[in-house]
């Protein structure tokens, strides 16, 4: 049995949740709570030291960050592929899924918010406008990608959910939860929201999260 630490509303356990969601692979939860600072307990930092959700458990080992472990997946349950067959194709999704998973998610953590309101007092206004303007700027990055290489039908690239997909969805419902106007980026919407009604997809959402509250 694989286990999972997750907090429902991290979109980076959302990402590892639809993975495993896809690939048909059982997973038992470890709930870690974020506003509790569950992720810093000394329990934790033993297992993960990094601090940070998610973790995966599996055969003894723990596997962190997000994108490495989407990858684990895909080489250790190649079925559905997570990652096209040819070189190109796998840069170029990996190349969206890092526009997200490096250029918006880590400005926009909750940690990052949480140091600028007490470090420099920013107000929840101010944190707000961080928020929203670091979306601005990679979604601007993601979609402008998505229209210059015309690659993308249902999905990203073509009509086969990738890795691109599994980080986009999650970080649209962010985006949405904080407000952000999202209309500048109408393809990578709909590619966010065809890829969410997908049974997978569906199953992670944070919503249906025995911790959800």
């Amino acid at each position: 049995m694989r286990t999972l630490y997750t907090f429902f509303r991290s979109s980076t356990s959302y990402r590892l949740r639809i993975a495993l969601a896809l690939k048909g692979l059982d997973w038992e939860p470890r709930f870690v709570s974020l506003p509790n600072m569950a992720h810093r307990t000394p329990d934790y930092m033993a297992l993960n030291p990094q601090g940070l959700v998610p973790a995966l458990v599996e055969d003894g080992k723990v596997f962190a960050q997000s994108l490495a472990v989407l990858e684990y997946l895909d080489e250790t349950h190649p079925e559905p592929p997570l990652l096209p067959g040819d070189a190109s194709g796998r840069a170029y999704v990996r190349g969206l899924a890092q526009v997200i998973g490096c250029d918006i998610h880590p400005l926009n953590n909750v940690r990052v918010l949480k140091y600028l309101k007490a470090r420099w007092q920013l107000s929840d206004d101010d944190a707000s406008e961080w928020y929203r303007h670091w979306i601005a700027e990679g979604f601007r990055s993601f979609e402008e990608t998505l229209a210059a290489s015309g690659l993308s039908g249902s999905c990203c690239l073509g009509d086969t959910v990738t890795i691109a997909d599994i980080c986009l969805v999650p970080q649209v419902a962010n985006a949405r939860r904080f407000l952000c106007d999202l209309a500048a980026f109408p393809l990578s919407v709909a590619i966010a929201d065809r890829a969410a009604a997908l049974p997978a997809f569906e199953a992670a959402h944070p919503s249906l999260q025995a911790d959800a509250f």
